[in-house]
Protein backbone atom coordinates (compact mmCIF):
# COMPACT_ATOMS: atom_id res chain seq x y z
CA UNK A 1 0.00 0.00 0.00
CA UNK A 2 1.34 3.42 -1.01
CA UNK A 3 1.88 5.90 1.80
CA UNK A 4 -0.73 8.66 2.00
CA UNK A 5 -0.89 12.00 3.78
CA UNK A 6 -3.43 12.41 6.59
CA UNK A 7 -5.82 15.36 6.69
CA UNK A 8 -3.61 18.33 7.71
CA UNK A 9 -6.50 19.68 9.80
CA UNK A 10 -7.23 16.46 11.69
CA UNK A 11 -6.94 17.06 15.44
CA UNK A 12 -4.58 15.02 17.59
CA UNK A 13 -5.92 13.11 20.60
CA UNK A 14 -2.84 12.34 22.69
CA UNK A 15 -2.68 9.82 25.53
CA UNK A 16 0.27 10.72 27.78
CA UNK A 17 1.68 8.31 30.36
CA UNK A 18 2.28 10.48 33.42
CA UNK A 19 3.85 7.73 35.51
CA UNK A 20 7.40 9.13 35.50
CA UNK A 21 6.74 11.99 37.93
CA UNK A 22 4.92 15.33 37.93
CA UNK A 23 7.87 17.51 36.89
CA UNK A 24 8.78 15.31 33.93
CA UNK A 25 5.12 15.07 32.91
CA UNK A 26 4.76 18.86 33.09
CA UNK A 27 7.80 19.24 30.83
CA UNK A 28 6.46 16.75 28.31
CA UNK A 29 3.08 18.45 28.30
CA UNK A 30 4.70 21.85 27.81
CA UNK A 31 6.72 20.65 24.82
CA UNK A 32 3.71 19.04 23.13
CA UNK A 33 1.49 22.07 23.71
CA UNK A 34 4.13 24.54 22.50
CA UNK A 35 4.90 22.73 19.23
CA UNK A 36 1.26 22.08 18.29
CA UNK A 37 0.07 25.54 19.31
CA UNK A 38 2.79 27.20 17.21
CA UNK A 39 1.72 24.99 14.29
CA UNK A 40 -1.92 26.00 14.74
CA UNK A 41 -2.98 22.38 15.10
CA UNK A 42 -5.95 21.36 17.25
CA UNK A 43 -5.23 18.77 19.93
CA UNK A 44 -6.43 17.31 23.22
CA UNK A 45 -4.28 15.72 25.92
CA UNK A 46 -5.40 12.82 28.12
CA UNK A 47 -3.02 12.29 31.07
CA UNK A 48 -2.78 8.83 32.64
CA UNK A 49 -1.42 8.98 36.19
CA UNK A 50 -2.66 5.50 37.16
CA UNK A 51 -1.21 2.65 35.03
CA UNK A 52 -4.26 0.55 35.82
CA UNK A 53 -6.48 3.02 33.96
CA UNK A 54 -4.51 3.31 30.74
CA UNK A 55 -6.79 0.92 28.82
CA UNK A 56 -9.86 2.86 29.97
CA UNK A 57 -8.36 6.23 29.00
CA UNK A 58 -7.11 4.87 25.67
CA UNK A 59 -10.57 3.52 24.79
CA UNK A 60 -12.30 6.77 25.68
CA UNK A 61 -9.75 8.88 23.79
CA UNK A 62 -9.92 6.62 20.72
CA UNK A 63 -13.70 7.02 20.64
CA UNK A 64 -13.26 10.80 20.72
CA UNK A 65 -10.69 10.65 17.92
CA UNK A 66 -12.92 8.50 15.75
CA UNK A 67 -15.94 10.76 16.27
CA UNK A 68 -13.91 13.87 15.38
CA UNK A 69 -12.06 12.33 12.45
CA UNK A 70 -8.88 12.81 14.45
CA UNK A 71 -5.59 10.99 15.01
CA UNK A 72 -4.92 8.91 18.14
CA UNK A 73 -1.42 9.39 19.57
CA UNK A 74 0.47 7.50 22.30
CA UNK A 75 3.16 9.27 24.34
CA UNK A 76 5.13 6.80 26.45
CA UNK A 77 7.12 3.57 26.34
CA UNK A 78 6.37 0.38 24.42
CA UNK A 79 3.75 -0.72 26.97
CA UNK A 80 1.84 2.56 26.66
CA UNK A 81 2.15 2.46 22.89
CA UNK A 82 0.72 -1.07 22.89
CA UNK A 83 -2.29 -0.10 25.02
CA UNK A 84 -3.19 2.85 22.80
CA UNK A 85 -2.47 0.92 19.60
CA UNK A 86 -4.99 -1.74 20.68
CA UNK A 87 -7.70 0.90 20.58
CA UNK A 88 -6.43 2.35 17.31
CA UNK A 89 -6.81 -1.10 15.75
CA UNK A 90 -10.17 -1.76 17.39
CA UNK A 91 -11.68 1.59 16.43
CA UNK A 92 -9.95 2.14 13.08
CA UNK A 93 -8.08 5.33 14.04
CA UNK A 94 -4.93 6.68 12.47
CA UNK A 95 -2.15 6.21 15.01
CA UNK A 96 0.85 8.34 15.98
CA UNK A 97 3.67 7.75 18.46
CA UNK A 98 5.76 10.00 20.72
CA UNK A 99 8.32 7.49 22.14
CA UNK A 100 9.30 8.11 25.77
CA UNK A 101 10.44 4.69 27.04
CA UNK A 102 13.73 3.00 27.88
CA UNK A 103 14.24 0.95 24.72
CA UNK A 104 11.69 2.43 22.27
CA UNK A 105 11.98 -0.47 19.81
CA UNK A 106 8.75 0.39 18.02
CA UNK A 107 9.56 4.06 17.56
CA UNK A 108 13.16 3.46 16.50
CA UNK A 109 12.14 0.78 14.00
CA UNK A 110 9.85 3.28 12.28
CA UNK A 111 12.39 6.15 12.41
CA UNK A 112 10.35 8.21 14.86
CA UNK A 113 12.61 10.70 16.71
CA UNK A 114 13.28 10.01 20.39
CA UNK A 115 13.47 13.74 21.14
CA UNK A 116 9.92 14.73 22.08
CA UNK A 117 9.87 18.04 20.24
CA UNK A 118 11.21 16.45 17.06
CA UNK A 119 8.68 13.61 17.36
CA UNK A 120 5.76 16.06 17.64
CA UNK A 121 7.02 18.03 14.63
CA UNK A 122 7.35 14.76 12.70
CA UNK A 123 3.64 14.10 13.29
CA UNK A 124 2.78 17.34 11.50
CA UNK A 125 4.39 16.23 8.25
CA UNK A 126 3.91 12.47 8.55
CA UNK A 127 2.59 9.97 6.06
CA UNK A 128 0.31 7.02 6.82
CA UNK A 129 1.56 3.47 6.32
CA UNK A 130 0.02 0.19 7.55
CA UNK A 131 2.37 -1.76 9.82
CA UNK A 132 2.35 -5.38 10.90
CA UNK A 133 0.72 -6.33 14.20
CA UNK A 134 1.18 -9.59 16.09
CA UNK A 135 -1.62 -11.20 18.10
CA UNK A 136 -1.56 -13.77 20.90
CA UNK A 137 -5.10 -14.96 21.61
CA UNK A 138 -7.02 -11.64 21.57
CA UNK A 139 -4.15 -9.35 22.61
CA UNK A 140 -1.96 -7.50 20.10
CA UNK A 141 1.76 -6.91 20.33
CA UNK A 142 3.92 -4.55 18.29
CA UNK A 143 7.38 -5.57 19.50
CA UNK A 144 7.29 -9.00 21.16
CA UNK A 145 5.33 -11.54 23.18
CA UNK A 146 6.67 -14.34 25.36
CA UNK A 147 5.99 -17.01 27.95
CA UNK A 148 8.21 -18.65 30.56
CA UNK A 149 11.28 -16.92 31.99
CA UNK A 150 10.93 -13.67 30.03
CA UNK A 151 7.65 -12.52 31.67
CA UNK A 152 9.24 -13.17 35.06
CA UNK A 153 12.27 -11.14 33.99
CA UNK A 154 10.00 -8.23 33.07
CA UNK A 155 8.16 -8.35 36.41
CA UNK A 156 11.40 -8.34 38.40
CA UNK A 157 12.91 -5.65 36.16
CA UNK A 158 9.96 -3.36 36.88
CA UNK A 159 10.51 -3.84 40.62
CA UNK A 160 14.22 -3.04 40.26
CA UNK A 161 13.54 0.02 38.10
CA UNK A 162 11.25 1.47 40.75
CA UNK A 163 14.03 1.03 43.31
CA UNK A 164 17.13 1.95 41.28
CA UNK A 165 15.80 4.06 38.40
CA UNK A 166 14.90 3.50 34.75
CA UNK A 167 17.98 2.86 32.64
CA UNK A 168 19.25 0.20 30.28
CA UNK A 169 22.05 -0.62 32.74
CA UNK A 170 19.54 -1.33 35.53
CA UNK A 171 17.53 -3.43 33.07
CA UNK A 172 20.65 -5.44 32.20
CA UNK A 173 21.64 -6.14 35.82
CA UNK A 174 18.07 -7.09 36.68
CA UNK A 175 17.95 -9.49 33.75
CA UNK A 176 21.25 -11.07 34.79
CA UNK A 177 19.90 -11.63 38.30
CA UNK A 178 16.77 -13.31 36.94
CA UNK A 179 18.70 -15.57 34.58
CA UNK A 180 20.77 -16.95 37.46
CA UNK A 181 17.85 -17.51 39.82
CA UNK A 182 16.09 -20.91 39.93
CA UNK A 183 13.31 -21.27 37.38
CA UNK A 184 11.13 -23.99 35.88
CA UNK A 185 11.38 -25.03 32.25
CA UNK A 186 8.43 -25.14 29.93
CA UNK A 187 7.29 -28.39 28.35
CA UNK A 188 5.14 -27.33 25.42
CA UNK A 189 3.84 -28.51 22.07
CA UNK A 190 3.94 -26.21 19.06
CA UNK A 191 1.50 -26.67 16.17
CA UNK A 192 2.85 -25.30 12.90
CA UNK A 193 1.37 -25.96 9.45
CA UNK A 194 -0.56 -28.97 10.75
CA UNK A 195 2.47 -30.57 12.41
CA UNK A 196 3.28 -30.84 16.12
CA UNK A 197 6.72 -30.22 17.63
CA UNK A 198 7.63 -30.94 21.25
CA UNK A 199 9.85 -28.36 22.92
CA UNK A 200 11.46 -28.02 26.33
CA UNK A 201 12.76 -24.52 27.03
CA UNK A 202 13.06 -21.84 29.69
CA UNK A 203 11.23 -19.30 27.56
CA UNK A 204 9.49 -18.92 24.20
CA UNK A 205 10.03 -15.48 22.69
CA UNK A 206 8.02 -14.28 19.68
CA UNK A 207 9.29 -11.14 17.97
CA UNK A 208 7.58 -8.67 15.67
CA UNK A 209 10.36 -6.09 15.49
CA UNK A 210 13.08 -6.00 12.86
CA UNK A 211 15.41 -3.82 14.94
CA UNK A 212 15.33 -6.14 17.94
CA UNK A 213 16.16 -9.16 15.76
CA UNK A 214 19.02 -7.25 14.14
CA UNK A 215 20.47 -6.19 17.48
CA UNK A 216 20.69 -9.75 18.82
CA UNK A 217 22.20 -10.91 15.53
CA UNK A 218 19.61 -13.18 13.90
CA UNK A 219 19.43 -11.79 10.37
CA UNK A 220 17.06 -14.44 8.92
CA UNK A 221 14.47 -13.59 11.57
CA UNK A 222 14.88 -9.88 10.87
CA UNK A 223 14.18 -10.61 7.22
CA UNK A 224 11.19 -12.75 8.19
CA UNK A 225 9.56 -9.88 10.10
CA UNK A 226 10.00 -7.69 7.03
CA UNK A 227 8.38 -10.46 4.97
CA UNK A 228 5.18 -10.45 7.04
CA UNK A 229 6.00 -13.18 9.55
CA UNK A 230 6.67 -13.45 13.26
CA UNK A 231 10.01 -14.62 14.64
CA UNK A 232 10.31 -17.31 17.34
CA UNK A 233 13.33 -17.88 19.59
CA UNK A 234 13.64 -20.54 22.30
CA UNK A 235 16.82 -21.69 24.09
CA UNK A 236 17.18 -25.44 24.40
CA UNK A 237 17.55 -27.00 27.83
CA UNK A 238 20.89 -25.60 28.99
CA UNK A 239 22.40 -24.86 32.37
CA UNK A 240 23.12 -21.47 33.85
CA UNK A 241 26.46 -21.17 32.05
CA UNK A 242 24.72 -21.97 28.80
CA UNK A 243 22.11 -19.26 29.48
CA UNK A 244 24.89 -16.80 30.29
CA UNK A 245 26.56 -17.66 26.99
CA UNK A 246 23.33 -16.98 25.11
CA UNK A 247 22.89 -13.68 26.93
CA UNK A 248 26.42 -12.58 26.06
CA UNK A 249 25.94 -13.56 22.41
CA UNK A 250 22.73 -11.51 22.31
CA UNK A 251 24.54 -8.49 23.78
CA UNK A 252 27.28 -8.82 21.16
CA UNK A 253 24.77 -9.22 18.34
CA UNK A 254 25.83 -12.82 17.64
CA UNK A 255 22.92 -14.86 18.97
CA UNK A 256 22.39 -16.42 15.55
CA UNK A 257 25.70 -18.29 15.91
CA UNK A 258 24.50 -20.27 18.94
CA UNK A 259 23.88 -24.01 18.52
CA UNK A 260 21.68 -24.45 21.60
CA UNK A 261 18.87 -22.31 20.23
CA UNK A 262 15.63 -23.03 18.35
CA UNK A 263 14.73 -20.31 15.82
CA UNK A 264 12.06 -20.17 13.13
CA UNK A 265 9.49 -17.87 11.54
CA UNK A 266 5.75 -18.33 11.08
CA UNK A 267 2.44 -16.63 10.38
CA UNK A 268 0.32 -18.72 12.73
CA UNK A 269 1.28 -21.01 15.63
CA UNK A 270 -0.57 -22.70 18.49
CA UNK A 271 1.19 -23.38 21.80
CA UNK A 272 -0.15 -25.74 24.46
CA UNK A 273 1.30 -27.45 27.54
CA UNK A 274 2.48 -31.05 27.13
CA UNK A 275 0.80 -33.83 29.14
CA UNK A 276 -1.86 -31.46 30.41
CA UNK A 277 -5.54 -31.92 29.66
CA UNK A 278 -8.04 -29.08 29.72
CA UNK A 279 -7.24 -25.39 29.99
CA UNK A 280 -4.41 -23.82 31.91
CA UNK A 281 -3.57 -20.20 32.63
CA UNK A 282 -0.04 -18.92 32.02
CA UNK A 283 1.73 -15.57 32.25
CA UNK A 284 2.22 -13.93 28.87
CA UNK A 285 4.25 -10.77 28.29
CA UNK A 286 3.21 -8.46 25.43
CA UNK A 287 5.39 -5.40 24.80
CA UNK A 288 6.59 -5.39 28.40
CA UNK A 289 3.18 -5.86 30.05
CA UNK A 290 2.47 -9.20 31.80
CA UNK A 291 -1.05 -10.70 31.85
CA UNK A 292 -2.62 -14.10 32.50
CA UNK A 293 -3.96 -16.00 29.46
CA UNK A 294 -5.71 -19.32 29.04
CA UNK A 295 -4.02 -22.02 26.94
CA UNK A 296 -3.81 -22.98 24.20
CA UNK A 297 -2.13 -19.81 22.99
CA UNK A 298 -2.54 -18.83 19.35
CA UNK A 299 0.09 -16.53 17.88
CA UNK A 300 -0.65 -15.00 14.48
CA UNK A 301 -0.04 -12.03 12.23
CA UNK A 302 -2.71 -9.35 11.95
CA UNK A 303 -1.14 -7.75 8.91
CA UNK A 304 -1.66 -4.14 7.90
CA UNK A 305 -4.21 -3.35 10.58
CA UNK A 306 -2.38 -0.48 12.32
CA UNK A 307 -2.34 2.75 10.28
CA UNK A 308 0.80 4.45 11.56
CA UNK A 309 1.96 8.02 11.02
CA UNK A 310 5.61 7.72 9.99
CA UNK A 311 8.03 10.60 9.39
CA UNK A 312 7.88 11.70 5.76
CA UNK A 313 11.66 11.35 5.38
CA UNK A 314 11.87 7.81 6.82
CA UNK A 315 13.68 5.49 4.46
CA UNK A 316 11.78 2.54 3.02
CA UNK A 317 13.67 -0.70 3.50
CA UNK A 318 13.96 -3.05 0.51
CA UNK A 319 11.99 -6.26 0.57
CA UNK A 320 13.97 -9.11 2.06
CA UNK A 321 14.07 -12.71 0.97
CA UNK A 322 11.85 -14.88 3.16
CA UNK A 323 13.54 -16.88 5.89
CA UNK A 324 13.04 -20.60 6.25
CA UNK A 325 9.95 -21.59 8.22
CA UNK A 326 11.37 -24.96 9.26
CA UNK A 327 12.17 -24.98 12.98
CA UNK A 328 15.13 -26.96 14.33
CA UNK A 329 13.38 -28.80 17.15
CA UNK A 330 14.41 -31.17 19.89
CA UNK A 331 12.27 -33.91 21.37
Amino acid sequence: MQAIKPDPQAPFFIVVNAGSGSSETALRRSVIEEVLTQAGRRFELALVDDPGKIAEVAARTAAQARAAGGILVAAGGDGTINAVAREAVAQGCLFGVLPQGTFNYFGRTHHIPEDLGDAVRALLDAQVQPVQVGVVNDRIFLVNASIGLYPRLLEEREIDKKQFGRSRFVAFLSGLKTFFSPHRRLRITLELDGKEHALRTSTLFVGNNRLQMEQVGIAPLSDAVEDGKLAAIAPKSVGKLGMLGLMLRAMLGRLGEADNLVTFSFRRMTVKPRKFYGKRRVKVATDGEVTQMTTPLEFRVLEGQLLLLKPADSEARPSAAPASDAPRMQA
